[in-house]
């Protein structure tokens, strides 16, 4: 019966801390993440180092035969 209790403790806690911090600050500390990262985690982002990658080895290669 511990734990639960402890639990509803906890979230009466963030409630209230909610509902005490002015709107304004609310708005100014949420970040708001990518809509692709949202939606699609990691995934992108690794697309997007792996292409990086790739992108700067033929970068690299192109000044080498030159």
């Amino acid at each position: 019966m511990a734990k639960s209790d402890e639990l509803v403790k906890y979230i009466t806690e963030r409630v209230v801390h909610y509902i005490d911090t002015p709107k304004d600050e609310r708005r100014r500390t949420k970040t708001k993440e990518p809509w692709a990262m949202k939606w699609f985690g990691m995934i992108p982002f690794a697309v997007s180092l792996w292409v990086g990658k790739k992108e700067k080895a033929i970068k690299s290669e192109r000044k080498m035969q030159k």
